[in-house]
């Protein structure tokens, strides 16, 4: 039996917030493994182009390849169509009745998360490890949002004690497509693998918030 982290998402790209907040999670809360999962079709990203799961992925094996204790993983991206978190926890718990899992999310994620598909799965299924700071327009703070969250839901929540990195995936691709600097926010395998293949050269902005 291990206990096992799950830092999912888009990666597109990956960046050193995953990677900080990752660290931390996997040292203030004694856990075996942290495993990447890149996310398939993102059903709330329709509104912009992802790039290919192929990119993503192996964005995300070159940034975590230093770290010994964590793992790249397909789990969801080698699935077809909109992929859920409701339903990718439920099949991990599935596969691996062993485990137990811990789902690493960032305090916005927290707040919207009432907006996901079958939420009280989601916080039936894990335990949930929130990074962040309270940024004052929630309406409540995050300490509050844990209180209402496990009162309603019965949910376990905590946080993780570490400062998420002000930065986004929208906001890299944002400044590759200007040609800016992107060496305080990427690793220097992604940032390379970024320039060899001249991604983000075309993007678009997101038009909408997103909610998972």
């Amino acid at each position: 039996m291990a206990r096992i982290g799950i830092m999912g998402g888009t990666f597109d790209p990956i960046h050193n917030g995953h990677i900080l907040i990752s660290k931390q999670a996997y040292e203030e809360y004694h856990l075996d493994e942290i495993w990447f999962m890149p996310s398939g079709q993102p059903p709330h990203k329709k509104d912009h182009p992802v790039t290919d799961a192929k990119t993503r992925c192996a964005m995300t094996r070159l940034a975590i390849a230093d770290y010994p204790y964590f793992a790249f993983s397909d789990f969801e991206v080698s699935r077809e169509g909109d992929t859920y978190t409701a339903q990718t926890l439920k099949l991990l718990k599935e596969r691996y009745p062993e485990h137990t899992f811990y789902f690493i999310i960032g305090a916005d994620s927290l707040f919207d998360i009432e907006k996901w598909y079958h939420p009280e799965e989601v916080m039936s299924a894990v335990t949930l490890l929130v990074a962040g700071r309270d940024c004052g327009h929630h309406g409540r703070t995050i300490c509050e949002q844990i209180r209402y969250l496990t009162d309603k839901y019965g949910a376990r929540i905590f946080r993780i004690h570490s400062d998420k990195v002000a930065i986004a995936s929208e906001k890299i691709r944002d400044m590759a497509q200007k040609g800016l600097p992107l060496t305080p926010y990427v690793p220097e395998k992604v940032l390379n693998y970024i320039s060899c293949h001249h991604l983000y050269q075309h993007y678009e902005k997101e038009s909408q918030v997103n909610y998972e």
